[in-house]
């Protein structure tokens, strides 16, 4: 990933993968909270974010740890299995906190989300549904669109899929 800017709390930053049953009451709540602050506040839009399929995921955390041990959740994705929403293993609900975004923690987000998956899981092809906007992102990390467009929750989004 030749080219993409460091996040400059790096030092600071700690990755967390978990099943929903190993989330504590207490990451649960910052894990909702950010997923609502950016998908239904900030992009205005009502959906229901708990769609059920979190209990079949795993979750990665991207967390910031203050020198004082405090933590902040700055980052997340869930690894969806193949046969739960697609054909083949997913990524989804990609999020980082808009405090945190402009120095590439999406892309250091979207690279260990798509390690732990293979470490995980093994190599496989992986689909994702992504807001159309944000293709030229997920085309940097080896996703290529289907080219047709649909609209999910009032927004454009496109099926990729990194082979």
């Amino acid at each position: 990933m030749s080219g993409l800017t460091v996040w400059p709390q790096t030092a600071g930053l700690r990755w967390r993968c978990l099943p929903f049953d190993a989330l504590s009451a207490a990451t649960l709540y910052r894990l909702l909270r950010l997923r609502s602050e950016v998908f239904v506040v900030e992009q205005n839009c009502v959906f229901l974010d708990m769609d059920g399929l979190d209990p079949q995921c795993l979750h990665v955390l991207g967390e910031a740890v203050a020198p004082d041990g405090s933590v902040r959740l700055v980052a997340s994705t869930r690894l969806v299995p193949h046969g739960v929403s697609f054909a083949e293993a997913s990524i989804g609900r990609v999020v980082t906190a808009p405090a945190d975004r402009s120095g590439g923690l999406g892309h250091l987000l979207m690279a260990e989300s798509v390690r732990l998956l293979e470490q995980l899981w093994g190599p496989q092809p992986i689909r994702i549904g992504a807001q159309a906007h944000l293709e030229r992102f997920y085309n940097r990390h080896g996703f290529v669109s289907d080219n047709k467009p649909y609209i999910e929750d009032g927004i454009p989004h496109l099926e990729m899929i990194r082979r």
